[in-house]
């Protein structure tokens, strides 16, 4: 079986600066990492792959500026068994939809995957739109806000998974393949990896492939290929210092009700 995890290089959020004029995000100097999203799912597959009889391949496919290989690099380190970078100026400015359809190209141009995986949103955008529309381009199913595959069947083609709602979590059972968005759960611990691991990364593929490579028109990809476009990015204001309370509890209690009661927040 193949596995396609999709994964993007993020800025630190603890290090994201704005520019005042421009409202667009600084990324030259910023410290950048894997999506924790991504990395869930890549460690999901990882997992998946261990329990499964047959042998499993796992690609990671990213799209981003040539740095974006460090990201790769990294899934590589943790068990990836091959990086692809789809990287061009045409790629440039684009929004969800473009993003969706760059990687769909680079699905076409890989020879597609038995499943896929992404995380549920980037850190740096939070719309949670890329892996659906990834499933529209493939014309697959799509499964948002999971958490964990419960079982997987490559014979009988489908798999059950559980599912993250606003009420609790349900069990949902789908056809292969299909497209998941992944959830990080409270107890995940990401993987690692050590020194070997990091060398053996070294001897594994790691591809790059532009516009001409994925083909298509220019107008399909970027800030031209985009249904919408960013106005301005702000980071949001600054919180105040807080409010400390010493001594017994019921004191302190009655000192809190009193602030919110002043704030305006609860009534008598």
């Amino acid at each position: 079986m193949d596995f396609l995890v999709f994964i993007k290089q993020v800025p630190d959020t603890d290090e994201v600066k704005v520019d005042e004029e421009s409202g667009t995000i600084i990324r030259e100097g910023v410290p950048s990492i894997l999506n924790p999203f991504d990395e869930y799912a890549l460690n999901l597959a990882l997992r998946l792959k261990e329990g499964m009889e047959d042998e499993v391949n796992i690609t990671a496919m990213s799209m981003g500026p040539p740095q974006a290989k460090d990201a790769l690099k990294k899934c590589l380190a943790i068990g990836a068994d091959r990086g692809i970078l789809l990287s061009d100026k045409v790629f440039g400015g684009a929004d969800t939809w473009a993003t969706s359809f760059t990687l769909f190209k680079g699905v076409e141009k890989m020879g597609g995957a038995d499943l896929y995986f992404s995380g549920q949103e980037a850190t740096d955008g939070n719309t949670a739109q890329v892996g659906p529309e990834l499933a529209s381009h493939l014309n697959l199913s799509s499964m948002t806000y999971v958490e964990d595959v419960l079982d997987i069947n490559p014979k009988e083609g489908y798999l059950t998974a559980k599912k993250e709602t606003d009420e609790g979590f349900i069990k949902l059972k789908s056809e292969l393949p299909v497209v998941l968005s992944c959830m990080t759960p409270p107890d995940f611990e990401p993987k690692i990896p050590g020194v070997k691991e990091i060398m053996k990364a070294k001897n594994k593929p790691l591809d790059t492939w532009n516009h001409d490579d994925l083909g298509g028109t220019e107008e399909e990809y970027g800030l031209e290929g985009s249904e919408s476009q960013v106005i301005s990015t702000y980071p949001p204001p600054s919180k105040g210092p807080g409010e400390k309370f010493e001594g017994p509890a019921e004191e302190g209690a009655e000192k809190i009700f009193a602030l919110l009661k002043d704030e305006g927040v609860c009534d008598d």
